[in-house]
Protein backbone atom coordinates (compact mmCIF):
# COMPACT_ATOMS: atom_id res chain seq x y z
CA UNK A 1 0.00 0.00 0.00
CA UNK A 2 1.36 3.53 -1.09
CA UNK A 3 2.43 5.66 1.98
CA UNK A 4 -0.42 8.27 2.45
CA UNK A 5 1.24 12.05 1.66
CA UNK A 6 0.90 14.74 4.16
CA UNK A 7 -1.15 17.20 3.23
CA UNK A 8 0.11 21.39 3.21
CA UNK A 9 -0.56 22.72 6.52
CA UNK A 10 -2.36 25.56 4.56
CA UNK A 11 -5.33 22.63 3.28
CA UNK A 12 -5.82 20.41 6.54
CA UNK A 13 -9.02 20.59 8.10
CA UNK A 14 -9.17 21.22 11.77
CA UNK A 15 -9.84 17.31 12.37
CA UNK A 16 -6.71 16.36 9.39
CA UNK A 17 -4.81 18.88 12.50
CA UNK A 18 -6.23 16.34 15.40
CA UNK A 19 -5.06 13.43 13.59
CA UNK A 20 -1.70 14.37 12.96
CA UNK A 21 -0.97 15.85 15.86
CA UNK A 22 -2.53 11.87 17.39
CA UNK A 23 -0.04 10.33 15.23
CA UNK A 24 3.00 12.87 16.92
CA UNK A 25 1.76 11.77 20.66
CA UNK A 26 1.76 8.25 19.56
CA UNK A 27 5.11 8.40 18.22
CA UNK A 28 6.38 10.40 21.53
CA UNK A 29 4.78 8.25 23.64
CA UNK A 30 6.53 4.74 21.86
CA UNK A 31 9.68 6.62 22.34
CA UNK A 32 8.98 6.81 25.92
CA UNK A 33 7.68 3.46 26.97
CA UNK A 34 10.82 1.85 24.65
CA UNK A 35 13.21 3.80 27.56
CA UNK A 36 11.54 3.07 30.11
CA UNK A 37 11.42 -0.62 29.15
CA UNK A 38 15.04 -0.41 29.45
CA UNK A 39 14.91 1.32 32.91
CA UNK A 40 12.71 -1.39 34.26
CA UNK A 41 15.36 -4.05 32.80
CA UNK A 42 18.03 -2.14 34.55
CA UNK A 43 16.29 -0.85 37.69
CA UNK A 44 18.92 -2.17 39.88
CA UNK A 45 20.87 -0.06 38.75
CA UNK A 46 18.92 2.39 38.44
CA UNK A 47 17.60 2.34 42.15
CA UNK A 48 20.45 1.64 43.66
CA UNK A 49 23.39 4.07 41.78
CA UNK A 50 20.79 6.77 40.31
CA UNK A 51 17.40 7.23 42.94
CA UNK A 52 19.39 6.22 45.82
CA UNK A 53 22.61 7.67 45.30
CA UNK A 54 21.92 11.32 47.47
CA UNK A 55 20.86 8.90 50.24
CA UNK A 56 24.86 7.47 50.62
CA UNK A 57 27.29 10.38 52.67
CA UNK A 58 29.56 9.34 49.59
CA UNK A 59 27.77 11.35 47.15
CA UNK A 60 29.65 13.09 44.89
CA UNK A 61 27.63 16.52 45.50
CA UNK A 62 27.88 16.76 49.44
CA UNK A 63 31.61 16.94 49.24
CA UNK A 64 31.42 19.26 46.98
CA UNK A 65 28.97 21.45 48.40
CA UNK A 66 30.70 21.21 51.94
CA UNK A 67 33.73 22.84 50.03
CA UNK A 68 31.68 25.40 49.33
CA UNK A 69 30.44 25.83 52.90
CA UNK A 70 34.37 25.84 53.88
CA UNK A 71 34.65 28.60 51.22
CA UNK A 72 31.99 31.05 53.54
CA UNK A 73 33.24 29.52 56.74
CA UNK A 74 30.58 27.27 57.46
CA UNK A 75 32.46 24.33 58.68
CA UNK A 76 29.80 23.26 61.40
CA UNK A 77 27.88 20.65 59.88
CA UNK A 78 29.49 19.64 56.94
CA UNK A 79 27.31 17.87 53.99
CA UNK A 80 28.26 13.93 54.42
CA UNK A 81 30.38 13.81 57.51
CA UNK A 82 28.22 11.58 59.13
CA UNK A 83 25.76 8.54 57.51
CA UNK A 84 22.11 10.27 56.79
CA UNK A 85 19.80 9.17 59.77
CA UNK A 86 16.98 7.50 58.05
CA UNK A 87 15.85 4.02 56.24
CA UNK A 88 13.01 3.71 52.55
CA UNK A 89 10.54 1.06 53.05
CA UNK A 90 7.65 -0.25 51.36
CA UNK A 91 4.82 -0.36 53.25
CA UNK A 92 2.51 -2.00 50.74
CA UNK A 93 2.52 -5.27 48.68
CA UNK A 94 2.96 -3.98 45.21
CA UNK A 95 5.18 -0.42 46.71
CA UNK A 96 7.94 -1.64 44.93
CA UNK A 97 6.74 -2.99 41.29
CA UNK A 98 4.65 0.14 41.15
CA UNK A 99 7.92 2.40 41.98
CA UNK A 100 9.28 0.21 39.46
CA UNK A 101 6.89 1.05 36.81
CA UNK A 102 6.33 4.38 37.62
CA UNK A 103 9.97 5.34 37.90
CA UNK A 104 11.00 3.84 34.74
CA UNK A 105 8.18 5.83 33.06
CA UNK A 106 9.10 8.92 34.76
CA UNK A 107 13.19 8.05 32.91
CA UNK A 108 11.99 7.44 29.75
CA UNK A 109 9.88 10.99 29.72
CA UNK A 110 13.26 12.56 30.56
CA UNK A 111 16.01 10.79 28.14
CA UNK A 112 13.68 10.30 25.46
CA UNK A 113 12.49 14.46 26.08
CA UNK A 114 14.42 15.54 22.89
CA UNK A 115 12.81 12.92 20.54
CA UNK A 116 9.62 14.17 22.13
CA UNK A 117 10.24 18.13 21.07
CA UNK A 118 11.38 16.65 17.84
CA UNK A 119 7.86 15.65 17.02
CA UNK A 120 6.70 18.39 18.31
CA UNK A 121 8.65 20.71 16.61
CA UNK A 122 7.80 18.15 13.36
CA UNK A 123 4.05 19.54 14.39
CA UNK A 124 4.01 23.38 14.25
CA UNK A 125 6.90 23.27 11.59
CA UNK A 126 4.55 23.51 8.88
CA UNK A 127 2.82 26.49 10.38
CA UNK A 128 5.99 28.82 10.21
CA UNK A 129 7.20 30.81 7.80
CA UNK A 130 10.90 29.63 5.86
CA UNK A 131 12.85 32.38 7.79
CA UNK A 132 11.26 31.13 11.23
CA UNK A 133 11.95 27.22 10.19
CA UNK A 134 15.25 28.13 9.80
CA UNK A 135 15.91 29.95 13.16
CA UNK A 136 14.17 27.04 15.03
CA UNK A 137 16.37 24.51 13.38
CA UNK A 138 18.46 24.69 16.80
CA UNK A 139 15.20 24.98 19.08
CA UNK A 140 15.56 20.67 20.18
CA UNK A 141 19.04 21.35 20.62
CA UNK A 142 19.18 24.40 22.55
CA UNK A 143 15.87 23.32 24.73
CA UNK A 144 17.51 19.75 25.24
CA UNK A 145 19.99 20.79 26.54
CA UNK A 146 18.57 23.59 29.07
CA UNK A 147 16.68 20.32 30.53
CA UNK A 148 19.24 18.12 30.83
CA UNK A 149 21.76 20.98 32.23
CA UNK A 150 18.39 21.74 34.94
CA UNK A 151 17.97 18.18 35.57
CA UNK A 152 21.78 17.30 36.47
CA UNK A 153 21.24 20.93 38.33
CA UNK A 154 17.86 19.37 40.35
CA UNK A 155 19.35 15.78 40.95
CA UNK A 156 22.98 17.15 42.13
CA UNK A 157 22.34 19.80 44.36
CA UNK A 158 18.82 20.50 44.86
CA UNK A 159 18.04 16.68 45.72
CA UNK A 160 20.81 16.08 47.97
CA UNK A 161 20.46 19.46 50.14
CA UNK A 162 16.67 18.06 50.23
CA UNK A 163 17.60 14.93 51.37
CA UNK A 164 20.35 16.01 53.93
CA UNK A 165 17.95 18.37 55.58
CA UNK A 166 14.77 16.53 56.12
CA UNK A 167 16.45 13.24 57.01
CA UNK A 168 18.36 15.19 59.75
CA UNK A 169 15.29 17.25 60.84
CA UNK A 170 13.28 15.77 63.85
CA UNK A 171 10.98 17.27 66.33
CA UNK A 172 11.55 14.61 68.66
CA UNK A 173 14.34 11.69 69.69
CA UNK A 174 11.52 9.52 70.01
CA UNK A 175 10.80 9.32 66.20
CA UNK A 176 13.26 7.75 63.80
CA UNK A 177 12.96 9.00 60.15
CA UNK A 178 11.20 5.90 58.34
CA UNK A 179 10.58 7.23 54.46
CA UNK A 180 7.65 5.83 52.25
CA UNK A 181 9.78 4.48 49.24
CA UNK A 182 6.84 6.68 47.07
CA UNK A 183 7.75 9.46 48.98
CA UNK A 184 11.26 9.70 48.37
CA UNK A 185 11.37 8.66 44.57
CA UNK A 186 8.66 11.31 43.97
CA UNK A 187 10.97 14.10 46.03
CA UNK A 188 13.74 13.05 43.32
CA UNK A 189 11.11 13.03 40.80
CA UNK A 190 9.66 16.37 41.15
CA UNK A 191 13.04 18.38 41.87
CA UNK A 192 14.58 16.53 39.10
CA UNK A 193 11.89 17.31 36.37
CA UNK A 194 10.66 20.84 37.81
CA UNK A 195 14.71 22.10 37.86
CA UNK A 196 14.61 20.68 34.08
CA UNK A 197 11.18 22.92 33.51
CA UNK A 198 12.72 25.75 35.20
CA UNK A 199 15.72 25.82 32.92
CA UNK A 200 13.43 26.17 29.70
CA UNK A 201 12.69 29.84 30.95
CA UNK A 202 15.07 31.41 28.06
CA UNK A 203 13.06 29.19 25.76
CA UNK A 204 9.32 30.34 26.97
CA UNK A 205 10.31 33.76 27.03
CA UNK A 206 11.52 33.48 23.30
CA UNK A 207 8.21 31.97 22.07
CA UNK A 208 6.32 34.60 24.69
CA UNK A 209 8.55 37.09 23.26
CA UNK A 210 7.42 36.10 19.25
CA UNK A 211 3.72 36.39 20.27
CA UNK A 212 4.07 39.87 21.91
CA UNK A 213 3.31 38.74 25.49
CA UNK A 214 6.59 39.66 26.62
CA UNK A 215 9.18 42.33 26.04
CA UNK A 216 12.52 42.91 27.29
CA UNK A 217 11.19 46.54 28.70
CA UNK A 218 8.67 44.75 30.66
CA UNK A 219 11.31 41.92 31.90
CA UNK A 220 13.61 44.61 32.80
CA UNK A 221 10.46 46.51 34.73
CA UNK A 222 9.98 43.53 36.63
CA UNK A 223 13.30 42.50 37.35
CA UNK A 224 12.77 43.28 40.91
CA UNK A 225 9.74 41.50 41.50
CA UNK A 226 11.45 38.02 39.59
CA UNK A 227 14.01 38.81 42.33
CA UNK A 228 11.25 37.84 45.53
CA UNK A 229 9.51 35.20 42.76
CA UNK A 230 13.06 33.54 42.69
CA UNK A 231 13.95 33.65 46.17
CA UNK A 232 9.88 32.33 46.61
CA UNK A 233 10.80 29.09 44.54
CA UNK A 234 14.09 28.81 46.06
CA UNK A 235 12.81 28.48 49.34
CA UNK A 236 10.19 26.83 48.28
CA UNK A 237 12.18 23.78 46.90
CA UNK A 238 14.85 23.80 48.56
CA UNK A 239 15.19 23.43 52.56
CA UNK A 240 15.36 26.51 54.88
CA UNK A 241 18.83 27.42 54.88
CA UNK A 242 19.81 31.25 53.39
CA UNK A 243 22.97 29.29 51.62
CA UNK A 244 21.28 26.47 49.92
CA UNK A 245 18.52 29.08 48.82
CA UNK A 246 21.70 31.38 47.41
CA UNK A 247 23.11 28.20 45.58
CA UNK A 248 19.88 27.37 43.79
CA UNK A 249 18.77 31.03 43.47
CA UNK A 250 21.97 32.17 41.58
CA UNK A 251 21.30 29.73 38.36
CA UNK A 252 17.63 31.06 37.98
CA UNK A 253 18.89 34.72 38.17
CA UNK A 254 21.38 34.13 35.49
CA UNK A 255 18.55 32.12 32.83
CA UNK A 256 16.32 35.01 33.93
CA UNK A 257 18.75 37.98 32.47
CA UNK A 258 19.76 35.45 29.89
CA UNK A 259 16.01 35.50 28.90
CA UNK A 260 15.97 39.47 29.04
CA UNK A 261 19.03 39.54 26.57
CA UNK A 262 17.30 36.70 24.24
CA UNK A 263 13.52 38.67 24.32
CA UNK A 264 15.72 42.45 23.24
CA UNK A 265 17.02 39.89 20.21
CA UNK A 266 13.78 38.60 19.47
CA UNK A 267 12.11 42.10 19.52
CA UNK A 268 15.29 43.98 17.69
CA UNK A 269 14.65 41.48 14.65
CA UNK A 270 11.42 41.54 14.42
CA UNK A 271 11.64 45.30 14.14
CA UNK A 272 14.51 45.22 11.57
CA UNK A 273 11.74 42.72 9.50
CA UNK A 274 9.08 45.10 9.85
CA UNK A 275 11.13 47.78 8.80
CA UNK A 276 12.52 45.59 5.58
CA UNK A 277 8.94 44.81 4.45
CA UNK A 278 7.52 47.75 5.35
CA UNK A 279 4.47 45.97 6.87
Amino acid sequence: MAKKKRKPADEMSFLDHLEELRWHLIRSTIAILIVGVFAFIYREFLFDVIIFGPSRPDFVSYEFLCKISRTFGLNKGCLGEKDLDFIVQSRQVAGQFNAAIWTSISTGLIVAFPYVLFEFWKFISPGLYDNERKYSKGFIVIASFLFFIGVLFGYYVIVPLTVNFLSGFKVSSMISNEFDIDSFINLVRVSVIAAGIIFELPIIIYFLTKLGLVTPTILRKYRKFALVGVLILSALITPPDITTQVIVAIPILVLYEISIWISHFVVKKEARRVKERGY
